[in-house]
């Protein structure tokens, strides 16, 4: 199956793109995405192909993860993703189970922001949604590799939904001090979509807040507020 795959990235490959791709998802020396090599796919091709390989083994996709080339790992994440889903739907926790550890213990190679943002909001909040021991979270945000922290904030998305806000507010506060644009554009996201459930709870999270917010952090959170309540915020007048 995997050489297949191989066969289909080689087919679908763009030069021109990847060039693009390289300089977007920031793959320079000391940049966040470092060594990342792409083959110029986009994403409604590597969905294509992840429908087409749906049923590749995890010992498969373990091998995906392991690449340097985005798309592959892009691939095995959007199986895993298709493999969770459809347990969920099915309801049959055990295959949820092994999809969630198998995630877990692989989460590093998750390396790049677009990779945990389509997967962790499915596999690690969808797991743990209806789990009382949420600590993976927890252990997660202290995590010195930046996909694990960015993977316990985006683990709380579908709490949020729920209108279940705990644990994003906390790991919100345990990240406030993070040093990375990434974390603090997630944090903000995550902050915002907690503001279209219930505004008062964002409000009192940012005038606790919001005067040690990173600017990134507190932009993307107040992003949906009426233009002059966002300008009172950034000019620390709330």
């Amino acid at each position: 199956m995997l050489s297949e795959l191989e066969k289909r990235l080689k087919e679908l490959a763009n030069p021109e793109k990847a060039k693009l791709l390289q300089g977007y998802f920031k793959t320079g020396k000391g940049e966040y995405g470092e060594g990342d090599i792409f083959l110029g796919l986009v994403m409604g091709e590597n969905r294509m192909l992840a429908r087409e390989f749906r049923d590749m083994s995890l010992e498969d996709i373990a091998d995906l993860l392991k690449q340097d080339v985005h798309e592959k790992r892009m691939i095995g994440v959007l199986i895993l993703v298709d493999k969770f889903n459809r347990a969920r739907k099915k309801g049959d926790s055990e295959v949820m189970k092994k999809v969630y550890d198998f995630y877990l213990k692989n989460a590093r190679r998750v390396n790049n922001w677009d990779l945990v943002d389509l997967s962790a909001p499915h596999i690690v909040s969808g797991y743990l949604l209806d789990k009382k021991d949420r600590t993976v979270l927890y252990e997660l945000v202290k995590s010195d590799n930046l996909w694990e922290r960015r993977i316990s904030i985006l683990g709380t998305f579908s709490f949020i939904r729920v209108e279940d806000f705990d644990d994003c507010l906390k790991i919100s506060e345990m990240l406030l001090k993070d040093g990375h644009d990434l974390i603090h554009k997630a944090v903000g996201w995550m902050l915002r979509e907690v503001g279209k459930k219930d505004v008062g709870v964002l409000e009192k999270f940012l005038k606790k807040h919001y005067h040690e917010m990173p600017r990134t952090m507190l932009r993307y959170s107040i992003e949906k507020f009426d233009e002059n309540v966002r300008k009172r915020y950034l000019k620390g007048e709330v």
